[in-house]
C-alpha cells in the first residue's frame, strides 16, 4: 500500500488555486501516515477550549505564519506544534488538491510519513485526542452518509465518516477522500488531474 501511496503522489500535481481565491488567506494541513506493516494516518481532536472547532476531528495544520518559507514549512511547523514531533521525523511525500474552508482560508493539504516508532506527545492547549485510522480501513471509503457543504459560494459534498466514535467530516473528509482518490486508487486518482475542484 506504501509503494502505491509514494507511486501516485510523486506523478501527481494539483490544480493551481482558481483566480477568485488568490487573495484568501493560506492554511495547509498534514495527512500524516505512520509506516509500518499496517500503515495508519494520524488525526487529531481539537481541544475543547479553542474558538473554531472545538472538539472536532481535524488533520494537522493550522494559518499561515509570516515567517514560514512556504505551505509545506506552515504544514510541518503546526505538525511540530501540535504532536509534539520531532521535525527530522517528517518526510512529505507529495500534495493534494487545494480546498477552500468554510472561514474562506485556501488550505493546501500536504502528505507526509514518519517512522513506526515514533511517539506523539499532544498539545494540550490545541489537541484534546489523538487517534489513528489504519489505511486499509481508509481505503474501503466506509462511509455512513454524505453531507452537502455550501461555502464561500462553493457546494461541496463531503462523505461522513465514523471511526471507533469518532465522527470525521466538512473539509477533513473531503481531503481524505482526495487523498483516497489521487494515492490510493490510481484508476480514479489519474483521473483527478483534470477535474474541477469546488463545483
Amino acid at each position: 500500500m506504501m509503494t502505491l501511496l509514494r507511486s501516485r503522489l510523486a506523478t501527481f500535481s494539483p490544480a493551481p488555486r482558481p483566480e477568485k481565491y488568490h487573495s484568501r488567506a493560506d492554511a495547509a494541513v498534514l495527512v500524516l501516515i505512520r509506516q509500518g506493516l499496517t500503515p495508519s494516518l494520524i488525526l487529531t481532536v481539537r481541544a475543547s477550549n479553542l474558538s473554531s472547532h472545538a472538539g472536532e476531528v481535524s488533520l494537522p495544520g493550522g494559518k499561515r505564519d509570516p515567517g514560514d518559507a512556504n505551505l509545506a514549512a506552515t504544514a510541518l511547523r503546526e505538525t511540530v506544534e501540535e504532536l509534539g514531533i520531532a521535525v527530522d521525523q517528517l518526510e512529505l511525500i507529495g500534495a493534494l488538491p487545494g480546498l477552500i474552508s468554510k472561514h474562506g482560508l485556501w488550505v493546501t493539504p500536504f502528505v507526509g510519513v514518519m517512522p513506526e516508532a515514533v511517539e506523539l506527545k499532544a498539545n494540550i492547549d490545541e489537541v484534546g485526542a489523538v487517534f489513528e485510522v489504519p489505511l486499509a480501513w481508509l481505503a474501503k471509503d466506509l462511509r455512513v452518509g454524505t453531507e452537502r457543504l455550501a461555502r464561500q459560494g462553493e457546494v461541496q459534498m463531503a462523505p461522513i465518516y465514523e471511526y471507533q466514535g469518532h465522527r470525521i467530516w466538512g473539509l477533513t473528509a473531503l481531503i481524505l477522500l482526495d487523498f483516497l482518490t489521487v494515492a490510493l486508487t490510481p484508476e480514479v486518482g489519474a483521473q483527478c488531474l483534470d477535474s474541477p475542484k469546488n463545483n
